[in-house]
């Protein structure tokens, strides 16, 4: 029987979207029958910032046998166990969405249930009191969580913030161990195969045809091969997301690094804080209709702590997703594929996701239409349900002061979104799908957050007399804040366990 596997696999685009490709492939794939060569150019410069992630950067991590010590000492990073956001709802507001749940669900009620109950009852504790990630990210804490569930060390999780740029290289010297082969070039055209459309081979600048049998477009925004050669398409959301445009101006540390990133809306967008051993990331989200770019930029400057370390660099962008991620041999991955800002910290997430994906489908020489269906739907549903958290963000607001706000408090949201928002608000249920990466604590951290507070609750949290819940409750929060007040300082941990080299970028 005729040997169908793929023998050769060209990789173009390096970056964070290229290496984490190419170190995931050899891994698990191997170099051994399949060749795994790597195409970029140190002309073309990456998006690569300051880089906040979320907790299932572990899971990746993992896989490829990354020692977590020796990856945020190469990195910069500091560790992340939530996201702040400031003047959100109106100005002066402030919440986090943190990595963990809140309170303690009671006899198989959701606890924001009976906080509800409280609430409507006149009780003004806040929410955020009941969750250790919150309050111990406000201190300025960090410990590792516990795998022991009866422990209320066990009930967060924890990502990064890190230098992308350097995740990238370390992510090449692993790859490079493996077998992957880099090749310096520019891809300026690709060759489809007459008999199926198929890529037969891309053309460097320099002259150069490199074949492969499966190849994946790793190249940013120009989606040179998925768009540019095999032209197809992309839809877009800025409709639903109107900002356009990013500035990113890395500055020097000044003060304790806090675990969480910060994002502190403008008047047509928003500002990122990421601190990083080295540095603090910094940058400003806003939409070019309702902003020029040079206002933008004196906006980020008045508003950025410490000495700036480069000048401001200018970011365009489309949000939305192509419309087939796999088409014929193609498969793009990271911003090739398609982009949402990155509010909720998903961009590293999403390159995984289509990585992962890939790996599960991972095809033949035949290139199996099943598959590849599976795997352009799977992926679209994930592109789509971030799209919707993130759209949550700017519907769910008070502000009316700028023309911006006035636009995403009024615009009409996608069927789905307006249905979970109208579900919680009128009966207290965080509907999500089975699988979804945000689950029912985080849309309930961003809903209660941003002003969306149930107008009921579910009738069994009446199960306990009015004076056992009161006592149970303040129990949860005496209990949350000992536990914050018994960390570590983040500093400290960094130091003691993965300490970065002293330098300034």
């Amino acid at each position: 029987m005729e040997d169908r596997h793929i023998r050769s696999i060209v990789i173009v685009g390096g970056g964070t979207a290229g290496w984490m490709t190419a170190a995931a492939l050899a891994r698990v794939v191997g170099t051994a029958r399949c060749s795994i060569r790597l195409v970029e150019s140190e002309e073309i410069g990456t998006v690569g910032v300051g880089e906040a992630t979320i907790p299932a950067i572990h899971d990746f991590n993992r896989r490829l046998g990354i020692d977590e010590a020796a990856f945020m000492r190469e990195t910069g990073a500091t560790f992340k166990l939530g996201i702040e956001f400031v003047n959100w709802r109106r100005h002066g507001d402030v919440y986090m969405h943190p990595f963990g749940s809140y309170g303690r669900d009671m006899n198989g009620v959701s606890f924001h249930h009976y906080w509800t109950r409280r609430r409507l009852a006149g009780d003004p504790a806040d929410f955020a009191e009941y969750c250790l990630a919150r309050v111990a990210a406000k201190l300025g804490r960090f410990a590792y969580p516990t795998d022991d569930r009866s422990s209320v060390y066990s009930t967060y999780a924890y990502a990064f913030h890190l230098d992308a740029s350097r995740y990238a290289q370390f992510l090449r010297r692993l790859a490079e161990s493996l077998g992957v082969v880099r090749t310096e070039g520019r891809v300026v055209a690709a060759q489809l195969r007459a008999s199926d459309g198929h890529i037969d081979h891309v053309v460097l600048d320099g002259g150069e045809a490199i074949s492969g049998e499966l190849f994946i477009d790793c190249s940013g925004f120009r989606g040179v091969l998925i768009e540019q050669a095999l032209h197809t398409g992309y839809t877009e959301w800025q409709h639903w997301l109107p900002c356009d445009s990013a500035l990113a101006l890395p500055t020097r540390n000044v003060g304790t690094m806090l675990p969480h990133t910060r994002a502190i809306a403008h008047r047509a967008g928003w500002q990122w804080r990421i601190p990083l051993q080295h540095r603090t990331g910094n940058g400003h989200v806003f939409s070019s209709a309702h902003m020029k770019c040079e206002e933008a930029a004196d906006l980020l400057g008045r508003h950025v702590e410490g000495r700036a370390l480069a000048e401001p660099r200018l970011l365009r962008f489309v949000p939305g997703k192509r419309n087939r991620m796999w088409n014929r041999n193609c498969v793009a991955i990271g911003l090739s594929g398609g982009f949402l800002e990155p509010l909720e910290s998903t961009s590293i997430f999403l390159i995984q996701a289509a990585i992962m994906k890939l790996l599960e489908f991972f095809p033949d020489r035949d290139f199996c239409s099943p598959d590849i269906r599976a795997f352009n739907d799977s992926l679209s549903q994930v592109f789509d349900e971030v799209r919707n958290f993130v759209i949550l963000h700017y519907k769910a607001t008070e502000r009316d002061d700028s023309e911006f706000w006035r636009y995403c408090r009024n615009m009409v949201v996608p069927d789905e979104l307006d249905y979970r928002m109208r579900l919680f608000r009128e009966r207290g249920v965080a509907s999500h799908r089975k699988g979804e990466l945000f689950i029912e604590a985080n849309w309930v951290a961003v809903y209660v957050g941003q002003g969306i507070v149930p107008e009921a609750y579910d009738p069994r949290a009446d199960c306990l007399g009015a004076e056992d819940l009161r006592v149970r409750l303040a129990e949860m929060r005496a209990h949350v804040r000992k536990a914050a007040v018994a960390m570590s300082g983040h500093d400290a941990v960094l130091s003691r366990c993965c300490a970065a080299p002293d330098e300034v970028d």
